[in-house]
């Protein structure tokens, strides 16, 4: 047997329905330490009052929207940490998938194709128990007295039979080839309070009551098997806690009932003549004879039928007669063949918040019921500006002066709040600022140099592949571009790019430096980010700035060593390039892009301007490469990188000298140049 599961926030699709309520409110009353989150569009068979013990729980919390809309259910899973989906959400009445299969086939496959495509993008479903029905087995023999067991063929009968089977194949496929924890539930029928009265003792119940005649399809002989609400809902909590993943689970009942005795039954209620209120009126076009199955799996975890016939149908009746008008005017469903209540588009109403399934909603705060609250499309400041950019990195080099720059281009932008690595938090961020695009300015380099990753390569890896990994694919799903700040230190000079000789690393080029742990998770991300459609990679190389005092400045790390190698190396004059990125934003350039001043420079020439233009006295002693391995941890990578691509997309850029002294030099200028 499996081992126990304990889930925290649950999903529930279609649970303003008959029988998820049920499971819902029973959840809610014995779990108080679960997060329950419920996901219905309130079609004409759902009502918010069945949820109405659930609705005062600071656990619970009701989401109008529909199981069809991929970015609803993403930004659900994400931003309440679902780690469990119960998926009741479907078309079931079998008269209904006669007329309008398509809806069916809409609701009840591509439904569930969406809802198993978000729980393998988000990665964090534990378990996915998927709800079908006893129909897929199709009609059990008459003389059986075996039932259907979980291995049985599937034979379905009907258009919604057949939708229900088709789901399974889908849930089954998502267990196998992405691994997704998948549990899969057959049910007999259920009846009980809350039921919609397009289904059989519900229609009778309510027909009774107005002394109307009860209309069977067909001779009646039909026999169906009987389980009380309750009694299911216990069994879905037994399944959840402690059904094994990959497995399919029969609830059934072996008291069977033929539709005519069941119309009987409810006429002796209420104290009816069978013979006068019973009418026999064509039937469906296929009416499976019956259904059976052998429910011994779920006995062996501990479930078992607590409720008797007699006892059940009693209290569904007084239920009814309690609650005449709980589902309003159903007189349509009470016909012997109901006229399609669920036509596309109508649906019930509802007198609380909306989720709708544009990509525009954004859920701002929670009422005291429970219930979610979105702006409204129609606020102006909902409205997205022209531009606006959410910036990872706040408290980084780069990306405070991102900001700065912002400022001086007047660009709406906020930084994120959230962990790179944490994807509800990215998608909140972005739910909240509504961005046209995304900066990731955030990485580890280490402090003081990148030795320091050598000693905090969880750290490194969780920062530079894991969150700017899932920060790219947040911001995919979302359909934003992603400017990432990402690094040349993948290269070291070779062969083919040997030192000095001008020829630089392209864009297609494979990196070939692996010194350092750091170029190591810079090189792994890039080469994963290639998949990404929306990332602009920007390759900054030995960034440079105006602001000499900062100490990531590498003319500021340079000046203050005690020894220098003297090596030509490409570099990213921040003041002149920076901007540029902004622009490559606003132009919505993608792919990947060697960000340095065309050419190279190297110490010794750096340190000469440092002297000419800075400090006139300023001295510094070289090393070689060999003396400088041994008072450093990891190796650094020292390159040329060609950047003839970002020179004919910005022919103004200038070459790394010439940036040098415009940018950073110049201004800087303490002395008089000869």
């Amino acid at each position: 047997m499996a081992t126990a599961y304990t889930p925290k926030n649950i999903l529930i699709t279609g649970a303003a329905g008959f029988i998820a309520s049920h499971v819902c409110n029973r959840l809610i009353r014995n779990y108080p330490g679960y997060k329950i989150v419920v996901l219905d569009k309130l079609d004409y068979c759902s009502n918010l009052k069945n949820l109405l013990p659930s609705r005062s729980s600071p656990n619970f919390k009701f989401i109008k929207g529909d199981i069809a809309s991929a970015d609803l259910v993403n930004f659900i899973l994400l931003t309440e940490s679902i780690d469990t989906i119960m998926h009741f959400a479907a078309q079931t009445h079998v008269d209904n998938s006669f007329g309008n299969s398509f809806e069916f086939t809409k609701n009840n496959i591509y439904g569930t194709h969406v809802l198993l495509e978000a729980c393998k993008v988000t990665g964090q479903i534990r378990r996915f128990i998927h709800v079908s029905t006893d129909e897929v087995y199709g009609e059990t023999d008459e003389d059986a007295v075996v039932g259907n067991h979980e291995a049985s063929q599937l034979l379905p009968t009907n258009p919604y039979s057949a939708t229900k089977a088709g789901a399974e194949m889908l849930v089954m496929a998502y267990g196998r080839s992405y691994g997704l924890p998948v549990i899969t539930t057959r049910g007999n029928n259920v009846y009980g309070p809350n039921q919609f009265p397009e289904k059989l003792i519900p229609k009778f119940i309510l027909l009774a009551m107005k002394g109307q005649p009860l209309p069977i399809h067909g001779d009646g002989s039909n026999v169906r098997s009987y389980l009380y609400c309750e009694d299911v809902a216990e069994a879905f909590e037994v399944i959840l806690h402690k059904g094994e993943v990959g497995h399919v689970y029969n609830i059934g009942t072996k008291k069977e009932r033929r539709v005519i005795d069941v119309a009987k039954e409810i006429c002796r209620l209420f104290k009816m003549d069978p013979d006068t209120h019973i009418k026999f009126v064509e039937n469906r076009p296929f009416n499976d004879q019956r259904y059976f199955l052998d429910d011994q799996k779920l006995k062996n975890l501990g479930w078992f039928e607590r409720t008797i016939w007699e006892e059940g149908l009693r209290k569904t009746m007084e239920w009814y007669v309690s609650n005449p008008d709980w589902w309003g005017d159903v007189s349509g469903a009470l016909l012997p063949h109901p006229k399609m209540l669920m036509v596309p588009g109508i649906e019930r109403k509802f007198d609380g918040p909306d989720v709708n399934n544009s990509s525009s909603y954004a859920v701002e705060n929670h009422t005291p019921n429970g219930m979610v609250v979105r702006d409204p499309k129609s606020s102006p400041s909902a409205q997205k500006p022209t531009l606006k950019f959410l910036i990872y990195g706040r408290t980084g080099w780069i990306g405070g002066l991102l900001g700065k720059i912002c400022e001086k281009q007047r660009i709406p932008f906020e930084y994120g709040k959230g962990r790179l690595e944490n994807a509800a938090q990215i998608l909140a961020d972005i739910q909240t600022v509504k961005p046209t695009h995304v900066f990731n300015a955030a990485g580890v380099t280490g402090r003081p140099n990148v030795d320091w990753c050598e000693t905090h390569k969880p750290e490194t890896i969780r920062t530079n592949v894991v969150g700017t990994l899932t920060l790219a694919d947040v911001c995919r799903e979302r359909g934003l571009l992603m400017m990432n700040y990402a690094t040349g230190c993948i290269f070291e000079y070779d062969e083919t790019h040997p030192l000095g000789s001008g020829i630089g690393f392209k864009e297609e080029d494979k990196p070939n430096f692996i010194g350092s742990f750091y170029s190591k998770t810079k090189a792994m991300v890039e080469e994963l980010l290639k998949e990404y459609d929306n990332v602009c990679t920007l390759r900054v190389r030995m960034p440079i700035s105006s602001d000499l005092s900062n100490p990531r400045n590498f003319i500021t790390k340079i000046s203050r060593y005690n020894k220098v190698v003297n090596i030509p190396n490409s570099m990213t004059i921040l003041d002149e390039l920076l901007p540029i990125s902004v622009e490559m934003a606003k132009r919505n350039l993608r792919g990947i892009w060697n960000f340095t001043n065309p050419g190279a420079v190297s110490h010794n020439e750096i340190l000469e301007m440092y002297k000419a233009y800075i400090d006139p006295d300023f001295k510094w002693v070289n090393f070689t490469l060999e003396e400088q391995a041994k008072v450093i941890v990891a190796p650094r990578s020292n390159n040329e990188m060609d950047a003839s691509k970002l020179k004919r997309e910005f022919p103004e850029l200038l070459s790394i000298k010439d940036s040098l002294i415009k940018y950073v030099f110049e201004p800087n200028k303490r002395t008089s140049i000869a």
